[in-house]
């Protein structure tokens, strides 16, 4: 029979890790385990509090251990195989997963989290008929449950299907691990009509989508002329050199009166976008030119005469759901160094840049990340470039849409605004698309790259 203060211990640690002290929580699970080592339960909820945390990096390996100890002791329970199958999904062994996942069905067939974990695992192998099938599977059980109607958005947007895409993707905001987007108010969601009164339009998801999706705001001005945008004050300027008569703030307490809201990710939905009417007036960013012109002169004097300029980014932000996959180390593009006349300026930004330290390169690689203070300076320094080569990150929008060439290189399974089986982007005709060929394959994606620039 099981000590009663153990019990009482993983309460507690369940209501610490509620209360977003996370660090205690883990201390009383950890003293659990040791005084009862195959206590299934701490074991699985250790590793339910490990996978929340952000970044998780080298923890899923101890996340995945916990599960694995759990599900050992009690292989029937569904809910340990979920978690087991979730980390295995997170770490790449798609293969494990699913039979994880399958085998959660077996003892609890009327579970619906885990066809939606499978959903996911097969939209990262893009078996993308049997990801939408598990996705509405999990809504037959569960009509309401947000993140099937989300992966089921994502395998349909991929597949260009924006009409049934675009409505499933608006369940991303009911996400049980969704920040609030935005205060609770009673103003409606807009839906797409004139108004009597101010809109309100807020930059909700990633950098990266606050640039692809800002060229609707033309679109709704052209409904509703009044207007205001809740932004992160990093992206500001940019959006001001765009939008100038576009009010903007960072803080709720700035925010003005409003008759209804929108996200920005929202607008396509409203547009009723489809591949033949994505708005594509490139370009719609634009660089400070007094900045513009101070970083072609620094350009000019650290770069060789003649030789073509390329900005380089390797990895994007690692708190990011699919940074495991859309990350690559810098070391992966060592054989482009080899390459003649060609002068790489490292774009890089954030703990990856200091893979720059330990990297010898036969070719001038230039690192301004230091020098670039914030987007109006990385922008300035892409717009002295030749060539911005650069995976999955927001250094692909920015030059995307000031319409710079710029070749994005892509994981197996890219997240579905790159679609399928296509070496352009019906988002950004300056870009140009290189693909895995299968999951981790960054070594075809970099000798596809290296021929592409002899």
């Amino acid at each position: 029979m099981m000590d009663p203060r153990l019990g009482a211990a993983m309460q507690r640690a369940v209501a610490l890790d509620a209360e977003g002290k996370r660090e205690q929580a883990e201390f009383l699970l950890r003293e659990v385990i040791r005084l009862a080592p195959d206590h299934a339960d701490a074991l699985h909820i250790l590793a339910l509090m490990i996978g929340n945390t952000q970044p998780l990096g080298q923890r899923l390996a101890e996340g995945l251990a916990l599960a694995d100890r759990a599900v050992a002791l009690e292989p029937r329970r569904a809910a340990f195989l979920r978690t087991q199958c979730e980390f295995l999904r997170r770490l790449g062994d798609y293969a494990a997963a699913e039979a994880a996942g399958r085998a959660a069905m077996e003892w609890e067939p009327n579970d619906h989290v885990a066809p939606a974990i499978l959903a996911a695992i097969a939209y990262q192998v893009l078996d993308l008929k049997q990801a939408v099938a598990w996705a509405e599977h999990a809504l037959r059980l569960e009509p309401s449950f947000s993140e099937a109607h989300f992966e089921l958005g994502k395998a349909l947007l991929i597949q260009g299907d924006f009409a049934r895409g675009w409505e499933e993707n608006e369940s991303r905001f009911s996400i049980a691990s969704a920040a609030p987007l935005m205060p609770k108010l009673p103003q409606p969601h807009w839906d797409g009509g004139k108004l009597s009164g101010k809109l309100l339009l807020i930059a909700d998801q990633g950098f990266g989508d606050t640039i692809q999706f800002m060229r609707y705001i033309p679109w709704a001005y052209s409904i509703c002329p009044d207007m205001a945008l809740a932004i992160d004050d990093a992206i500001r300027p940019l959006m001001a050199r765009t939008f100038p008569q576009l009010r903007q703030f960072t803080h709720w307490d700035e925010m003005p009166d409003f008759v209804a809201y929108c996200p920005l990710s929202g607008l396509p939905r409203l547009h009723r976008t489809d591949l033949a009417t994505i708005p594509a007036e490139i370009p719609y960013l634009y660089p400070d030119l007094t900045r513009a012109a101070s970083w072609a002169d620094r350009l000019r004097g650290v770069c060789p005469l003649g030789a073509r300029r390329v900005g380089l980014a390797w990895a994007g932000r690692p708190t990011h759901n699919d940074d495991m996959n859309r990350s690559m180390g810098l070391g992966a593009l060592a054989e482009l160094a080899e390459l003649p006349g060609i002068a790489w300026i490292s774009l890089q930004k954030g703990p990856a840049r200091e893979q720059l330290s330990g990297v010898s390169w036969p070719a001038p690689l230039i690192d301004i990340g230091h020098a670039t203070l914030d987007f109006d300076d990385t922008v300035a320094v892409i717009a002295g470039l030749d060539l911005v080569l650069t995976v999955d990150t927001v250094i692909a929008h920015l030059a995307g849409a000031m319409g710079k060439p710029v070749w994005i290189m892509l994981p197996y399974a890219p997240d579905w605004r790159w679609m399928l089986n296509r070496a352009d982007s019906p988002w950004y005709p300056s870009a140009r698309l290189f693909r895995q060929k299968a999951p981790k394959d960054w070594a075809s994606v970099i000798s596809a790259v290296k021929r592409a620039l002899l």
